[in-house]
């Protein structure tokens, strides 16, 4: 599952997983909309999501058109994309699930996916983007590492307290 979030970096990343025989589909979570394509949309310009702008240009990239599940409807956050994922894994009776997010998202990320897949008998495998340029291991040598730990760090806390999805 490559959760929402970012255009390419994720959905890349689970075509690659998919090819090189890891996962046999890629499910892909609709995010909100962002602003600017609600605008468009108010002026009669209507764009496609992220989501399914991925899908297509991974098809066109060779990713199987029938390898792609886009999720029914759209997720707010980490945690409800958590709870999506455990119908379709009890559904399916999948064993297994690789979730693909950002490197500095993975550990909080893995926090409602292994409690929502608690009890289902599948593994859950929590796996940054090889195409996610940030490094967690040297976070204080760039100003783009020192934001992602300011901003996952306090979500993180914020998880500690009970606050998270």
């Amino acid at each position: 599952m490559a959760l929402s979030g970012s255009r390419m970096l994720r959905p890349l990343e689970a075509a690659d997983l998919h090819r090189e025989g890891w996962a046999p589909y890629i499910v892909l979570s609709y995010g909100p909309l962002d602003p600017g394509l609600i605008a468009l949309r108010e002026r009669g310009i209507v764009l496609a999501p992220d989501e399914d702008q991925a899908r297509d240009i991974l098809v066109r990239a060779g990713t199987p058109a029938n390898a792609f599940i886009l999720l029914p409807r759209v997720h707010d956050n980490t945690a409800q994309e958590a709870e999506t994922l455990r119908s379709l894994v009890e559904t399916r009776g999948w064993r297994r699930v690789i979730v693909v997010s950002s490197k500095y998202h993975l550990r909080r990320a893995g926090f409602p996916f292994r409690r929502q897949l608690e009890g289902t008998g599948a593994q859950v495998i929590m796996h940054g983007s090889r195409y996610d340029d940030v490094n967690p291991d040297r976070w204080w040598a760039s100003r783009e590492d020192l934001r992602w730990i300011l901003s996952e760090g306090t979500k993180f806390i914020a998880y500690g307290f009970g606050l998270g999805g």
